[in-house]
């Protein structure tokens, strides 16, 4: 039996709060992908949806995409590989499952090395992700901790991530304030500032702060919009107001020394059945920067503006 692939060579690090890509500082500039079609509600399967969600993602300036919450399938790797974008790749260790029984954790660890063993020769991907908005508890921590020690063991050429919620407020703004920030070698943080939480206005002048010493990711941050909807700035749902969110959530983010990278919530609008809202969402997450249409919202053009200066 003879297997043809192709792969590539880099190596990727960090150094205090720099990620390396072959020795150089990079900033990812990046995007989160569910695996969904571009232009219907089913799922991206093909080569042709890999390489059109992709290219989308270098349309709006990125070197990297975080494919959420699961793996996703080979061809958006080998596309990737292909287009010179890194990857964020991650197993759906997600909210609140069940952090104390053995059975979930065998399962979760069973997806890690299927992941790994899959993926490892696969240039694009930088990160494995263990989690997503995990609770901070004792379960949680020895549950994790466990995934990255067998990831370590696996595969010790890839730095190790998980997208984190936990924060606290501070006089000035919020404080990264979780013990598996500790574990991992890039803390990945998801905030929503001026959508579930604040105003859009008050989040620019937030100071972020981190004891960790590592480099950070904004792993999700955004708002919904219908596409087409117009209106003011603070009138929710309208592209302005999604545009606003991001312009605000910008400007914040350049407060964070550690900053080394973004991937907003999220490429594309997708089908999710928590959102039955008529005539606004009708069971689509409306995050998207891109309708589910392909039709681009005014945040897109806010975000590659962004990114043409990073």
């Amino acid at each position: 039996e003879t297997i043809h692939d192709r792969i590539g060579f880099r190596t990727i690090e960090t150094r205090g709060e720099d990620i390396l890509l072959n020795g150089q500082s990079i900033f990812l500039k990046g995007i989160s992908i569910h695996e969904e079609s571009p232009l219907t509600s089913g799922r991206a399967w093909s080569e042709e949806d890999a390489r059109t969600l992709l290219q989308w993602a270098k349309e709006l300036g990125c070197n990297f995409v975080r494919l959420a919450h699961y793996p996703h399938n080979e061809h958006m790797l080998r596309v990737a590989d292909e287009m010179g974008l890194m990857v964020w790749s991650e197993i759906p260790v997600y909210w609140t499952v069940l952090f104390d029984n053995q059975m979930v954790y065998r399962k979760a660890e069973q997806q890690l090395a299927e992941m790994i063993h899959r993926d490892k020769n696969r240039a694009s991907v930088i990160m494995w992700s263990m989690a997503n908005e995990t609770p901070s508890t004792d379960a949680r921590l020895t549950f994790i901790s466990s995934l990255i020690k067998q990831a370590r063991q696996l595969d010790s050429t890839r730095l190790i991530t998980a997208a984190m919620d936990t924060q606290s407020s501070t006089k000035n703004g919020i404080l990264i304030d979780d013990p598996l920030a500790s574990e991992v070698d890039i803390i990945g943080v998801n905030s929503y500032c001026g959508w579930y939480v604040s105003e859009a206005s008050k989040c620019s002048g937030l100071k972020w702060e981190s004891k960790y010493q590592k480099p950070i990711i904004m792993s999700e941050l955004g708002a919904g919009a219908l596409q087409g909807l117009h209106g003011e700035s603070n009138e929710r749902w309208t592209e302005e107001f999604q545009a606003s969110v991001y312009i605000h959530n910008l400007e914040m983010v350049d407060n964070m020394s550690a900053l080394r990278g973004l991937s907003p919530w999220i490429l594309k609008d997708f089908r999710s059945p928590r959102r039955p809202l008529k005539h606004i969402q009708d069971f689509w997450n409306r995050k998207g920067l891109v309708s589910e249409k392909g039709i681009r919202k005014k945040a897109w053009y806010v975000l590659r503006d962004y990114y043409e200066t990073k």
